[in-house]
């Protein structure tokens, strides 16, 4: 029985990703910041750790306490809307911190493992707007961008030992918390010269009509990539992420 540990499970895409696993008789990890034990559904397969991917000793605690593992799956993360000219170099850094040094903190810890033993899987869940130039997320979508080219080059560096790496790049999702998440780091909104812009992402943003993404979709696709050693480097999740992966191709 295969074991995965999977971070930022108390909602959204993590979740999901926490229930697919269950539902395919693996052993999860499911990792949060503030452990919940009434989100995932009960099994003597199921382990609920603490995490924080900011902090060094919550990790190592966490990685000690889960042992063997057979899949990582880098999920935590969050976003923040404000033009760059307005954004918080604090805010910046906030958002790198935990999309890309969290991630690639928890993945150093990893990675010692899968390499000795020579099997692993690394799965980074980034986003697709990294295939897609967005006004308003400039920060956001570069902390995810650099998760691409430092797993694609992970990616080249762990092949020998039998390790793989890949990426899932969800698009828009209505069953994510990201707006809630964003908005105490929203800054510069009401300038009045970004104010036209603002209104017209934020009402595209809106409209139901346009293809987004579901949780299952990440869901399906971390699956792949945690277990098809065929599946590319960059698997998109949701029909508007596949519409930008055509575009971007």
């Amino acid at each position: 029985m295969k074991t995965v540990l999977i971070t930022g499970c108390s909602s959204g895409f993590g979740l999901e990703i926490a229930r697919h696993f269950l539902a395919r008789d693996w052993q999860v990890v499911a990792t949060m910041r503030t452990p919940r034990n009434d989100v995932l559904p009960p099994s003597e397969r199921l382990r609920v750790l603490a995490l924080d991917v900011t902090d060094p000793q919550s990790i190592r605690k966490a990685v000690e306490a889960a042992g063997p593992i057979d899949v990582l799956v880098n999920n935590a993360g969050f976003g923040v809307a404000s033009p760059a000219e307005l954004t918080p170099l604090a805010t910046v850094r906030e958002v790198f911190e935990t999309n890309t040094f969290g991630t690639i903190a928890l993945t150093q810890a990893v990675l010692p493992q899968f390499r000795l033993r020579g099997a692993g899987v690394v799965v980074n869940v980034t986003s697709s707007v990294t295939l897609k130039a967005l006004p308003l997320i400039a920060s956001y979508r570069a902390s995810k961008a650099a998760v691409n080219a430092f797993t694609e080059s992970m990616a080249l560096e762990l092949e020998p030992f039998g390790v793989r790496a890949r990426l899932v790049l969800p698009g828009r999702s209505p069953e994510t918390r990201f707006g809630d998440n964003a908005r105490p780091r929203m800054r510069g909104l009401d300038h009045e010269a970004y104010a036209d812009l603002v209104r017209k992402v934020f009402a595209e943003l809106q409209d139901t009509s346009t293809p987004t993404t579901r949780a299952l979709d990440v869901a399906e696709a971390v699956w792949r990539a945690a277990t098809d050693p065929a599946a590319p480097m960059r698997i998109p999740a949701g029909a508007d992420a596949e519409a930008w992966a055509i575009d971007a191709s």
